[in-house]
């Protein structure tokens, strides 16, 4: 425990249907700890450290409620009775614990320790506790087969927006901007100061929280962690990228479940983020492009479907893309669709 009396770290997760890989990334939380052990307030213990986690389930269908009061009853679970996106659930949870720092991490992640070392989470705090500016620490994130993934960015240009998830990025994906963008011209191994981390695994000191807030609920899903590590970066708090800690991220189990939706989601938060931080000009632009984009792609799909290739694929394609072109990425509309 903490000299204030609160836990060290809060640990929290957002989860929508996605039941077993929940379980398996709180089982992973509990191997780190001293023996599996669990006190009886809930919290857990990493060396002198304290740990209480909390799960904000997003009306899930699948029975991840009773999952967690059966096998992990130590964990503090908040039913949100609907489905609230990564922002809103977040918050929810960050409003209500209390550790010095918060660790926001995906369902769809499992947090390791090295071969007789340290555990991932000790090595995140450890960076943090080491310079009092420092707000923010990601991790190395690797996929299940250990191959690495991309988790430390800088902010991204409008070029880049522009590509970015589109068939140009598919043609051309080593191209300058994504280069650039994901950090490939520097090296992964060395701990380093990034714009911002990618929202899977992060470790955030509480106290920049309550300098420049929580998340903008504004955004339901996407580029969140990317608004707050901005507002964080123009207070002047560092953003750190640690290698040596390494967690395990699936990527995509839970918005992977409603693709046209995540689409919708992805593009409309991140005309969002333009708005908000390069100006209206930029923001118009890339909503012109993207929508275009679309409009494209309905055109390409109805040819194919013309020549009687895979028509029902087709079919599905081009609905999602009217739907998208329809929705003039309102972020507004954006949360209405999502279950």
């Amino acid at each position: 425990m903490s000299a204030e009396g609160r836990p060290d770290v809060s640990v929290i997760i957002v989860s929508w249907n996605v039941r077993e890989l929940l379980g398996q990334c709180l089982d992973s939380l509990l191997a780190l700890c001293d023996g599996g052990d669990v006190a009886p307030d809930g919290l857990l213990s990493l060396g002198q450290r304290t740990v209480d986690v909390w799960v904000v389930d997003n009306a899930s269908r699948d029975g991840t409620l009773t999952m967690l009061a059966e096998r992990f009853p130590w964990v503090q679970a908040i039913d949100a009775e609907r489905n609230l996106g990564f922002t809103r659930g977040n918050n929810l949870a960050l409003r209500r614990c209390s550790g010095r720092y918060v660790l926001l991490l995906n369902p769809d992640t499992i947090v390791t320790r090295s071969p007789g070392g340290p555990d991932a989470i000790s090595l995140l705090i450890d960076l943090a506790d080491s310079a009092p500016d420092i707000a923010v620490v990601g991790p190395r994130l690797v996929y299940g087969d250990g191959s690495p993934q991309s988790s430390r960015r800088r902010f991204p240009s409008l070029m880049m927006a522009l590509m970015e998830s589109t068939p140009l990025e598919r043609l051309f994906p080593r191209n300058r901007w994504a280069r650039r963008y994901r950090m490939q011209d520097a090296p992964d191994d060395v701990t380093q100061d990034v714009d911002w981390v990618t929202g899977a695994c992060m470790l955030v000191q509480r106290e920049a929280l309550d300098e420049v807030g929580v998340f903008d609920e504004g955004y339901f899903m996407y580029s969140e962690e990317l608004d707050l590590c901005r507002r964080l970066r123009a207070a002047g708090w560092r953003i750190v990228y640690e290698p040596r800690a390494t967690v395990v991220h699936y990527e995509g189990q839970s918005s992977g479940q409603v693709l046209a939706r995540r689409q919708l989601l992805f593009d409309s938060s991140k005309v969002r983020y333009f708005e908000q931080h390069e100006g209206p000009t930029k923001a118009r632009l890339l909503r012109t492009s993207l929508l275009a984009g679309y409009a494209a792609e309905i055109i390409i799909e109805g040819f194919k479907w013309l020549l009687g290739h895979k028509r029902a694929l087709r079919r599905e394609r081009m609905r999602a893309y009217r739907a998208l072109l329809c929705s003039g990425l309102d972020p507004h509309q954006a949360r209405e669709v999502t279950p």
